[in-house]
């Protein structure tokens, strides 16, 4: 008659095992209250309660509170041009354009 041993017990799990899975979990858990909450990913231009200006003649920009007038030398983006997030397309766009001092969009030269 064969016995077994009260005491043995399976080997567990290695810790490099455990320590990815509760590395996988709480990225997917980041990941899902972000996508829950509504929180982009991405870097905002401006933070909350402020707009993006643009530097005239020039690829500069800064943000403005609401409410506020650009600062002398800046001027708001035009209508639908405005970047919303970092790197999207008004953003790349607007590093190779400006706006003039008559409120044209103009293309900046390069530099050389």
């Amino acid at each position: 008659m064969r016995t077994s041993n009260p005491v043995h017990r399976p080997p567990a799990a290695p810790p490099v095992r455990t320590r990815r899975s509760v590395s996988g979990l709480v990225l997917a858990c980041v990941a899902a209250a972000a996508v829950l909450t509504g929180c982009s990913m991405e870097e905002a231009t401006c933070g909350g309660g402020e707009y993006p200006v643009l530097s005239v003649g020039g690829t500069g920009s800064a943000c403005v509170p609401n409410g506020e007038e650009p600062p002398e030398g800046y001027t708001r983006y035009p209508e639908g041009k405005v970047p919303e997030h970092v790197g999207d397309t008004w953003d790349v766009y607007w590093q190779t354009h400006t706006v003039d001092e008559h409120g044209k969009v103009v293309e900046v030269p390069e530099a050389g």
